[in-house]
């Protein structure tokens, strides 16, 4: 690792566990993850994606702006995707998950989320599975 190289101890995001990884950053560019021999939890062992997921951090194609698929403006399942603020996003999830709540009950609503997220994000989103549409099913993939 060259001159701008760095290291930063952190809790990895992926699951509930409690692994201790030391990210190794050069350029400001995760290079890197290795766990932490003197941790209890996880003795220097990662999981895939402790010691793989990190490359998402600072890929170039990442979302910076929600997307909505719309046609003439509006949203369609058919149209091409196009940059929307936050409100008009998440007012448009509000609307269809109220929607489907309506039309079909709580519980055919089902929380699935990404590997991507972390442990604080899964945490909010299964609180609003229970909490506000009423729903119990609630999974994520903070496992392999």
């Amino acid at each position: 690792m060259g001159v701008n190289a760095k290291t930063g101890k952190v809790i990895c995001p992926y699951c509930g566990t409690g692994c201790q990884v030391e990210l190794h950053v050069e350029d400001n560019v995760i290079r890197s993850a290795t766990g932490i021999d003197d941790n209890p939890v996880n003795e220097g062992n990662l999981c895939l994606k402790g010691f793989y997921g990190w490359d998402y951090v600072g890929a170039p194609d990442r979302l910076t702006t929600p997307m909505i698929r719309k046609k003439n403006g509006v949203f369609s399942k058919d149209g091409s995707l196009e940059p929307a603020s936050w409100d008009e996003a998440l007012d448009l999830v509000v609307a269809k998950m109220k929607e489907v709540k309506e039309k079909y009950g709580p519980d055919a609503l089902v929380g699935n989320f990404s590997a991507r997220c972390t442990l604080e994000d899964n945490y909010v989103a299964q609180k609003i599975m229970r909490a506000v549409i009423g729903t119990n099913n609630v999974d994520h993939c903070a496992r392999i």
